[in-house]
Formats: structure tokens, sequence, C-alpha cells
């Protein structure tokens, strides 16, 4: 995965200080001082002044000279990717991944493992910490070229402490201080959020930069889904935006959910429920991962679970793209794999529900970062911190020589 940052997103606009002439320089793009100078408006020794705060803190490198019109050929400059990195972790109910990537969002190494997120936090984290390490040094860097941490959860989560809030499938870890646990071994910042926020914004840098109205929707263990509206990532009062989960639908009836409630649309239409209402059918399939062998056998059953699962998630967003207006929605999670046959149900409902000038423009697709969503999100959260105006004005200031 490579260059998924084109430059500044919606929530870091370029400030009035060195961050404004870093975020100009995100997209890559080599300039000149005076090149720089015509687009900002700012005075030469402004532009010098700031470039060399810039080269200070090694988030731009001098790369070239200009094709010269007389005199001494002037210097081009661009943003450094390479200056530093952030580990990345994606922690799902039963599994794990991290990666190593520069600030430009490139993946340098990558380690996953089957892991419980029941086992609880001493051991998930500790596991993350010593893994993470390892990775770092596999890839050829120390512990002070790392610059932040992202991590995503599969729960509810405070975005602004990174505590998981009464997560369902997550016991021992409610109101558990994360980035402090991590800190403590490993002395960066550490930003946390509910995985289906990051799996939105991994699948906008992989697939759909420039987007700014989007919904990722995740088909696993649960269901849940990431929002995105004027390009900003929505996690609601109390981090809970896009949990469709629990969405009572028609066919739900009176299933009931983990959640306590009954007819819940993940009682319905997730993995372990798809599985379910095969082993209800007379067809012992014990789990998602079954289902999916089943539908890519062609088993006529399963291909018809699915289908209707996707018109029971269907019916919750064709309510989502009545409120939201979104231009693209992407399928993801384990139960994506089973490819046109979900999305095909998802079509067939919205299509049908949504008025006609919500949908004339709208693409419902199966998501293109796969599986990598998520831990692209993760990566970005990471950057996005540390390449934020607010910190590289507060380091330019602070004259710090790198960071």
């Amino acid at each position: 995965m490579s260059g998924v940052f084109g430059g500044p997103s919606a929530a870091s606009a370029p400030g009035n200080g060195a961050s404004g002439l870093f975020q100009i320089l995100r997209d890559g793009r080599p300039r000149t001082r005076a090149e720089l100078a015509a687009q900002t408006g700012l005075a030469r020794s402004t532009i010098a002044s700031r470039i060399d705060g810039l080269l200070a803190l090694g988030l731009i490198a001098p790369v070239g000279e200009a094709i010269s019109t007389g005199g001494r050929p002037s210097s081009r400059f661009a943003f450094n990717p390479r200056a530093r990195v952030v580990l990345a972790a994606d922690l799902g109910a039963t599994h794990a991944t991290i990666g190593i990537s520069d600030l430009s969002g490139t993946i340098q190494a990558r380690h996953s493992d089957p892991i419980d997120i029941t086992d609880g936090p001493d051991r998930v984290l500790g596991w993350l910490v010593e893994a993470g390490l390892d990775l770092l040094h596999e890839a050829g860097h120390d512990e002070g070229d790392l610059a932040a941490i992202g991590i995503g959860l599969p729960g509810p989560v405070e975005h602004t402490s990174g505590r998981p809030t009464n997560p369902p499938i997550m016991p021992g870890w409610d109101g558990v201080d994360v980035p402090a646990r991590v800190r403590d071994r490993i002395d960066v910042p550490v930003l946390v959020d509910n995985d289906v926020n990051l799996m939105a914004l991994g699948e906008v840098a992989y697939a759909w930069p420039g987007v700014q109205h989007f919904l990722f929707v995740k088909v696993a263990t649960g269901i849940g889904s990431g929002v995105i509206s004027s390009g900003v990532l929505q996690r609601g009062a109390q981090g809970i935006a896009g949990d469709i989960g629990h969405v009572q639908v028609p066919h739900g009836a009176d299933t009931p959910c983990r959640c306590g409630n009954r007819g819940c649309l993940e009682a319905v239409a997730s993995g372990p429920a798809i599985a379910e209402s095969l082993r209800r059918a007379g067809i012992d399939s014990p789990n998602g991962a079954d289902v999916i062998a089943r539908v890519r056998a062609g088993d006529v059953e399963a291909i018809q679970a699915v289908r209707q699962a996707g018109r029971d998630i269907g019916e919750v967003l064709a309510a989502c793209v009545s409120l939201i207006n979104p231009s693209v929605i992407a399928i993801g999670g384990s139960m994506a794999q089973a490819g046109e046959h979900l999305i095909a149900g998802v079509r067939e409902v919205v299509y049908a529900r949504s008025m006609p000038l919500a949908t004339e423009h709208l693409s419902i697709v199966q998501s293109r970062a796969a599986v990598d969503a998520g831990l692209i999100g993760a990566g970005v959260l990471a950057i996005e911190h540390v390449l934020s105006p607010e910190r590289i004005d507060a380091l330019a200031v602070s004259e710090v020589v790198g960071f």
C-alpha cells in the first residue's frame, strides 16, 4: 500500500505557522522557495525560515534543483515520509494484525496472530507491545524512529481518552486506559478508536481519496459502520455513531441478540447468525467461515441465506442513505468474502427503498482495501496526529531538532 495521503485532511487544514507550509508540501510535489512564496503570499524570508524549521524536524528534504533560467538553480523541497514511522494495530475478536508504516502510509512490515480479545487487556496489549517492537526491529528501525501508535478495538471507544466503553465482546476491557498501558512500555502518543471507524478511514485513504460522504459497513461476527461526513469521521457523543448492528429489522422478529434486545440486525445478518439460520434448516454450518466456503462452492441454501442477510442490512442502510446521503457505501469484514451475493441483497433493498435523488450517484461496493482496511486506518489515525498542524507548529516553535 503506498501513497495513501495526497494532502491534508479536512481535520488538519493548513495552519498559520510552519504547519501551513508543510500541509502544502504533503502532496509530495517538490517546490522551490519562490513557488511556495507565490502560492502562499508569504515573504521570501518567512518561507526560508519555515523551510529551515521543517528541515530541522526532518519532515521535508531537498530533492534536487529546479531548472535554471539563468544564475544559480533554486533548490526544491518535498515531504520526507521516511522521517519517522508509526505502528498500526488492528485488534479483532479473534485475530490481531500489526504493521509498520512510514508517514505516507506505506506499510513496510506486517505480522498477524490469532488473538482472543476476551483474554483481556494485559495479555492482548502485552502481545501488541512485544510483537510491535519485534516488527519495528525487523523493519530496520529502533524505538527512536517510532512517532506514534494507532490501535483499533472491536468495541465502542471514548476517542478522547482511548478507553473502551461497555464493549459487549470484550470482558475486562471496560474503562481500561489503553494508551497508558501501552505507553508504560513504549513512550509515544497512542491513539485508539473503534475498529470500524478505522476501517472507514483506511478504505477512503486506500481507494476513495477526496470522497467527502462515505459509509463503511463491517459484516463479520458483529455488524457496525463507520461514517464520514464532509470529510470528517463522525464518532458521536459517546463514540458509538454508526452502531447499526443493534437497529431492529422486520426480518429479525423475536430473535434474541447478545445486546439483550430482540430483532437486531446483528442477530439475523452477522456471520454467526447466517450460520445459525442454515443449522435451523438442517445444514451443519458451524460458523461464518463455513458459510463463505459453502457460498464459494455454489451451495444454493448458503447463497440464499447470504442474499437475505444482505437484504436485512439493506433495510437499515436505506435509512442511512436518507439520513447522511453518502456517495459511496463500502461493505467489508469477513462476510464480505461471500462476494456479490451479500452486496446484491444490499443493493436490492437500498435502491428500491431510497429516494432516486439519493441513489442516482450512489456506489455500493465491496471493500477494496479488504482485510487491510483496519490496519491502514490505524496508521492514518496515528499519522494524522503526528502531522497535525498543532503538533508541527508546537515542535517548530520549540526549535526541536527531529521529532
